[in-house]
């Protein structure tokens, strides 16, 4: 659905009906979902022109155009990319596409079992835990439900970590939704192979908790660094930061 918005090739039939009918609740989703894509291009480069030189990309979803790899070896040819999709349709076109690169790989996993992914082989090959790393967890955590405690699984990646890394997030919000339209988009993803779980500005601020936010915090996607002015202002249908982990305090000072 998410590559159909965006105007990928990589979709079924029941996809682009079922984000035909989401267009009708939400008119303005083509846009959002572009201006999320948009975000995740301009925090990888931010990231690459920072000195971050390997990132771990966690529902990295079907290939489409300006992948992590492409724009963060625009800046250092030499990052290490690994993506991660629990869809093996996903990791299958990941894998063909990425044939070739020697510092970039995709794997099958589920982001809700954290030490499956940060003990996987290929993410231990290319991941050097104890060097700063881009954890991107961008239009994934509302997938996850709040019984599978979506808090927890992120505490366990931040706790994994080095300090100096980074934990660049954006998440579907209802916020400043209508209610008719809320209501009408969750029917739809009822029937999606993951429902969608908006959370509100507090509920997506916790998974920051302990990590320095980046200016100019948790704000709407389009509102995070935008590289050009915009015309008029769309709903946030996503939040999106980026929180740096600290050093710990020296002994004695915490």
């Amino acid at each position: 659905m998410y590559d159909y918005l965006l105007g990928g090739g990589h979709n079924f039939e029941v996809d682009r009906a079922a984000v035909d009918q989401a267009v009708s609740a939400l008119p303005f989703l083509p846009a959002v979902a572009r201006a999320n894509r948009a975000f995740l291009g301009r925090v990888v480069r931010h990231l690459a022109e920072a000195g971050v030189d390997q990132f771990l990309d966690l529902g990295s979803g079907i290939p489409t155009a300006g992948n992590v790899h492409e724009v963060a070896q625009e800046v250092n040819p030499g990052v290490h990319t690994v993506y991660v999709d629990i869809d093996p349709i996903a990791v299958a076109h990941s894998g063909a596409l990425l044939r070739g690169h020697a510092h970039t790989e995709a794997l099958c996993a589920d982001l809700r079992q954290p030490r499956q992914v940060l003990d996987h082989p290929a993410v231990t090959r290319l991941i050097d835990w104890r060097r700063p790393v881009g954890l991107l967890m961008v239009a994934v955590l509302h997938f996850v439900e709040d019984h599978e405690d979506p808090w927890a699984v992120v505490d366990e990646f931040k706790s994994a970590i080095a300090p100096g890394s980074y934990l660049v997030l954006s998440h579907v919000t209802g916020d400043e939704i209508p209610d008719d339209a809320r209501r009408r988009a969750g029917e739809i993803y009822e029937n999606a192979s993951a429902p969608g779980v908006p959370r509100s500005h507090a509920q997506v601020a916790r998974f920051f908790d302990g990590l320095t936010m980046l200016d100019p915090g948790l704000v709407s996607v389009n509102d995070w660094r935008p590289a050009l002015e915009r015309g008029k202002r769309q709903p946030a249908l996503f939040y999106a930061g980026v929180g740096r982990k600290p050093a710990p305090a020296p002994e004695g000072k915490q």
